[in-house]
């Protein structure tokens, strides 16, 4: 086998991950972006569970004052 065909054989394979990475970013690209404001939903959506959580318990579980109850050391 003659030595240079190595070389050859390099360069079809980097030839052919540019491709894929070409195609990969392609596709990445063609897919929607997340909206900048995401984080601003994700707060309001967790703020809006915790809600429904504080509705769902009944109001003689909770305490008076917002204070979390903690459980008694065993």
């Amino acid at each position: 086998m003659h030595a240079d065909i190595h070389l050859h054989l390099h360069h079809l394979d980097a030839a052919e991950l540019h491709r894929s990475t070409q195609l990969h970013r392609a596709a990445a690209d063609s897919l929607p972006h997340t909206p900048a404001h995401a984080p601003v939903r994700a707060r309001i959506g967790w703020t809006l569970v915790a809600l429904g959580l504080r509705l769902a318990v009944p109001a003689t579980a909770r305490p008076a004052n917002g204070a979390r109850r903690l459980p008694l050391a065993a």
